[in-house]
């Protein structure tokens, strides 16, 4: 592990990540390193035992507890989920009566995933966020599209409370932390407090500072605010890689990695998605695994089934360098090469999106396809709540054509690139898809 330690000091460093912790497990042996400081501010070190938040990377721990209820019979992947919530009551009452945790887990409820309600920290929160979801419109037809969904999975957390009688913070802990001997995986600040705890960073005029917010709102707990060290994310990771640890079954394991659903836009997060996990492909290889991003916070988890192998990486600034650098050295050492994110074509290809220009629009999101002076631009507006967790609401990005249905556009402050895809669903519809979300074309401009 020596040589990872000194990568992720050097990677670290040139891509201004002030803290960091990798972890790598093979069938044999597991490794940690650490790097750097917790907070810029009061320079504490990060240690191998500090937490950092695991933002969405959460999700597969619910779908685990989700697991453990199927394997029990208190939970049915398939049957609506109003049979355990009867007073459930969404935007769209054919969903309402339909949606199933399939749906959920797979992001194909087509419920508006962004909606970052902040329904106050008691043990009703995740209730009250439900409850409020009647107001939330239908972004998509249930199992039409993939579109990325964290209110889907405050939903199934609330699926998780029902049929346990106890918050979620609780369930988890009896249904996966504890089982696993998760000592350092919490949910809650008040138990961070009591550990080497990450803070979050920005770059503010320039400077390095830390956020001023640590967590998300509590109601949407199931859908990323489980914090942890990398030794334990290493031990739930093996979970899915030694056959269950007594917890899962074959079968339930197998349901968890397999395709459940084809993502539409291309270059999007995933090729295909499981119950939970994103499912890669590189070099020919299949791959498991999943990002988090939260406030100033940023995860990854990358598993290799074929050679038993499990890569996670926590650092407490949100910036891409740092993981594709290091992963990408990581799994050459197995003989795997790392996919690469797309970028703009050496000879401009001459195309404009013209037959896509209009409005998209979702709950967390406005994006509109504009056609200016200076050629194509992707007007993005933060919406709601969201728009309290960055620094300008609105950014006008140039658009580059990739293909004649995808156009990339640079990630503001960075040299990559992001693919914005155009396609239709299968009722005909007009869809953008743009960080792993579907927008509905909702204004398109008069001919």
């Amino acid at each position: 592990m020596e040589h990872w330690q000194s990568r992720l000091d050097e990677l670290a460093r040139r891509h201004g990540v002030p803290g960091a912790v990798l972890g790598i497990s093979s069938p044999s042996w597991t490794g940690v390193a650490a790097t750097g400081v917790l907070n810029c501010r009061t320079g504490a070190p990060v240690r191998p035992d500090s937490v950092f938040h695991l933002g969405s990377i959460t999700k597969v721990f619910v779908t685990t507890a989700v697991m453990r209820l199927v394997q029990d019979g208190r939970l049915d992947l398939d049957k609506p989920v109003s049979a355990v919530l009867p007073e459930l009551a969404l935007g769209d009452r054919d969903v309402t009566d339909r949606v199933s945790l399939r749906h959920l887990l797979t992001h194909t409820s087509g419920i508006d995933g962004d909606v970052f309600v902040d329904t106050g920290r008691g043990d009703d929160c995740i209730a009250r966020y439900v409850d409020q979801l009647a107001d939330v419109a239908q972004n998509s037809p249930l199992g039409a599209t993939w579109s990325y969904c964290n209110s889907g999975f405050s939903l199934a957390g609330r699926a998780i409370e029902q049929v346990t009688g106890q918050v979620w913070d609780a369930a988890m802990r009896e249904l996966v932390f504890d089982p696993l001997g998760l000592a350092d995986t919490l949910t809650l600040p008040e138990d961070a407090l009591l550990r080497s705890t990450a803070v979050g960073h920005m770059v503010e005029d320039g400077r390095t500072i830390p956020v001023r917010q640590w967590q998300l709102p509590r109601s949407i707990g199931p859908a990323g605010l489980i914090a942890s060290t990398v030794s334990d994310l290493m031990t739930f990771a093996r979970l899915h890689l030694d056959g269950g640890g007594g917890l899962l079954t074959t079968s339930s394991l197998e349901q968890m990695q397999a395709e459940q659903v084809q993502v539409d836009a291309k270059y999007s997060l995933a090729e295909t998605w499981g119950l939970g996990w994103a499912r890669l492909v590189w070099d020919g290889q299949c791959l498991i695994g999943h990002d988090g991003s939260t406030i100033g916070q940023q995860a990854h988890l990358v598993l290799l089934p074929s050679q038993g192998l499990a890569v996670a990486l926590l650092t407490n600034r949100r910036t891409p360098h740092l993981y594709e650098d290091l992963f990408r050295e990581i799994f050459a050492e197995v003989g795997v090469d790392m996919a690469r994110q797309p970028v703009p074509p050496a000879e401009p290809l001459g195309l404009l999106p013209t037959d896509y220009v209009g409005v998209y629009e979702r709950a967390g999101q406005r994006i509109e396809v504009l056609i200016g002076d200076g050629g194509p631009i992707l007007r993005v507006t933060t919406l709601g709540k969201l728009a309290e967790y960055v620094s300008d609401p609105v950014e006008d990005l140039p658009m580059v054509a990739l293909e004649p249905d995808v156009y990339l556009v640079p990630l503001t402050g960075s040299d990559h690139w992001l693919p914005v895809s155009f396609y239709q669903l299968a009722d005909g519809s007009p869809y953008l898809h743009f960080c792993g979300r579907a927008s509905a074309l909702r204004v398109c401009p008069p001919r």
